[in-house]
């Protein structure tokens, strides 16, 4: 059995002309429940305490009273609270998977260009990397590994588990783009830049390597990045992966048999649905 988890609480905030839209979660999740797979609640609710894994001290209330500043990620009303929602997805999906349940957290905001104390990128507060650091927290020598497929390098991600014992990361992503980082590997932070026009069976002659890289390290938990911006008609990037790939990817990340779960990213193309729906269908 495989879970999604979603809450249109986080489809109610915008910004006229901004790429990061309500749509995203709204008309993906008509998509899934369309194909049979009906989005349920994240039974999970996150807090402060969840954010203070790895955050540091004041970025939640930074994040709550709009006391930052960044370009691309505007300070929305009440953005604390459906960030924290967003998490909560997050949480849920871990704890799904490490009850043997494969699942997906189909929310917004997106999370892996936040940092220890900054917003960035679209994002507020790092899902994957708070939810992989709760499952270690509950079971201490939990091995984690993440993958990251969004376009963008997943730079607060590496960031925040850089070092980080029992932890492997690995980000693929189109380089030089925003944010600028991920041309090296650092540690146990896999880094895979590939050029613009990179196609999907190129990109998945990169991705099997780099995913084979770490599961040398033998992860009790797979979790996953899953940004869809990669996508050839995605409006912000240059990457040329088809729908097909994003199904590929996903059986990929399957075929590893191992407890897994993933949490929405990028992804800005009105193709977005298809793609989601594609890749889970891999997955699950």
């Amino acid at each position: 059995m495989a879970r999604v988890f979603s809450d249109l609480k986080t489809a109610a905030y915008g910004a006229s002309g901004h790429p990061e839209a309500p749509f995203r979660v709204s008309k993906t999740f008509e998509r899934l429940k369309s194909a049979g797979l009906t989005p349920e609640l994240p039974p999970v609710a996150a807090g402060a305490e969840d954010v203070s894994l790895l955050h540091a001290a004041g970025h939640f209330k930074s994040v709550s009273t709009g006391a930052f500043a960044d370009a691309d990620t505007p300070a929305h009303r009440g953005i604390g609270e459906i960030a924290l929602i967003s998490l909560s997805g997050a949480l849920s999906a871990a704890d799904s998977a490490l009850a043997g349940e494969p699942a997906f957290s189909l929310m917004r905001p997106p999370g892996h260009h936040a940092g220890k104390d900054r917003v960035a990128g679209f994002c507020y507060l790092n899902n994957v990397a708070l939810a992989t650091a709760r499952l270690q927290k509950k079971k201490p020598g939990l091995k984690v590994a993440i993958v990251d497929f969004d376009v963008h390098h997943g730079d607060g991600t590496e960031s925040l588990v850089l070092g980080r014992e029992n932890t492997a990361f690995v980000s693929l992503h189109q380089f030089p783009l925003y944010p600028g980082t991920g041309r090296q590997t650092r540690g146990n932070c896999v880094n895979v830049p590939l050029p613009e026009g990179t196609d999907g069976d190129r990109y998945l002659l990169a991705f099997e390597p780099a995913l084979e890289a770490v599961l040398a390290t033998k992860p009790d938990v797979l979790a996953v990045s899953a940004g869809f911006d990669a996508y050839k008609d995605d409006p912000i990037a240059g990457l040329k992966l088809d729908r097909d790939t994003f199904k590929r990817i996903g059986a990929l990340l399957a075929s590893t048999k191992l407890p897994r779960f993933a949490v929405l990213e990028g992804g800005y193309s009105e193709d977005l649905p298809k793609l989601v729906e594609s890749f889970l269908d891999g997955f699950f």
